[in-house]
């Protein structure tokens, strides 16, 4: 499975009868999962079973869902054709007896009461009902599809993340061997430096017993070496590399796991002896937040 970033888009739309409906979903970076819907008024029911659905496909990120809905103005009103025969044949009878008379305009004769009546209302309420539910069905079967083309989305950035990681990792892996070479005199470096220190303070001071200065010389330069923070630096990279294989629903281990490359690359830079491995450590603190930056964005 591919790693799967937590930013994408998606667009469904489709309609039923005189109505048209559009789903827009939208994801960016978040520390769990947080869906916000925006639903159109008699629609709102929905929701329960569209977090649910959302719930199911996705594990982490900031989800916005809008749905708009489109209705299309279909005629709202229709000829009663009985009422404009009656009202037509009463209009023409009159005009022949009055004369000189105009005939009978056709907007006044449809302004008559009874002629023109309102479609809409004189649908049953059972078939609204039934276009209500057929547009309920199309709308949740669209969010799925939505949920489905963003999953897609998600991955295909987590690709582009995953080749960015695995150039880091590598770069990282680099910058640790080479601080392990650098490192390997590191406790007799500082013990040198020490020592020298020492010898100076005990020209000012000769009352101080040396032999114990020596054994407490010795103490500093061991808790100076900076092997084991190297060891573990190279356990968490092999971690690192076991979570990029296993993919899917590793952005939070992962980032817990970056704090602790960072912590070790602060005890190296904290511990050196040397330019150069302190100059290493500073490029690997650089690169770690390199990664930071990038883990941040997996699901």
């Amino acid at each position: 499975m591919p790693i799967a970033s937590m930013t994408g888009f998606a667009r469904e739309d489709g309609a039923v009868e005189s109505t048209s409906w559009s789903w827009e979903l939208r994801s960016v970076n978040g520390r769990g999962l947080e869906l916000r819907m925006r639903l159109p008024g008699g629609l709102d029911t929905l929701e329960p079973k569209l977090r649910e659905l959302a719930g199911q496909k996705l594990k982490r990120g900031n989800v916005t869902a809008n749905l708009t809905l489109k209705r299309e103005d279909a005629p709202k009103l229709s000829v009663d054709s009985a009422a404009l025969e009656q009202a037509l044949h009463l209009a023409l009878s009159l005009a022949a007896r009055i004369p000189h008379s105009s005939p009978p305009r056709a907007e006044l004769l449809l302004s008559l009461p009874g002629v023109m009546r309102n479609t809409a209302a004189s649908d049953s309420s059972e078939a609204q009902k039934s276009q209500e539910a057929a547009l309920a069905e199309a709308v949740m079967a669209g969010f799925v599809r939505a949920l489905d083309a963003l999953g897609t989305a998600r991955l295909g950035e987590g690709g582009r993340i995953a080749a960015v990681l695995s150039g880091q990792l590598d770069e990282i892996t680099a910058l640790h061997a080479q601080a392990s070479v650098e490192a390997a005199d590191q406790p007799g470096l500082q013990r040198t430096r020490m020592l020298e220190s020492v010898q100076a303070l005990l020209r000012e001071a000769p009352s101080l017993p040396e032999e114990r200065i020596a054994q407490e010389v010795a103490l500093l330069a061991s808790k100076s070496d900076v092997r084991e923070e190297l060891d573990r630096l190279g356990a968490h990279l092999d971690a690192a590399r076991a979570l990029m294989a296993e993919a899917v629903n590793i952005g939070r281990r992962f980032d817990f796991l970056v704090q602790e490359f960072n912590r070790e690359a602060n005890t190296l830079c904290s511990k050196s002896a040397s330019v150069a491995l302190t100059a290493t450590g500073l490029r690997l603190k650089a690169c770690i937040e390199q990664l930071r930056e990038q883990v941040q964005n997996i699901e």
